[in-house]
């Protein structure tokens, strides 16, 4: 195997390495993408309490939403 032959394969894996590895990031300083948010109750008040805390929704909004979900009993399903 010649040289120039052992280079563009060393080159063709690197691309495919580099190319899987971007497809898998979530940002660009590359950590993976998170997990969901849990299902529960819990995970539901948590992105609740962010989205107040970036300003996203006001005080009364908040209450209303969080009264909501306190109110539904864990694994009730919606009529």
């Amino acid at each position: 195997m010649s040289l120039t032959t052992l280079i563009v394969w060393t080159l063709i894996v690197a691309a495919t390495v580099l190319v899987i590895r971007a497809l898998r990031r979530d940002g660009a300083d590359g950590r993976t993408a998170p997990a969901p948010y849990p299902a529960s109750d819990q995970g539901a008040e948590r992105l609740l309490a962010e989205r107040f805390a970036r300003g996203e929704i006001d005080d009364e909004e908040y209450s209303r939403r969080l009264a909501v979900l306190r109110s539904h009993a864990p694994g009730s399903t919606p009529l």
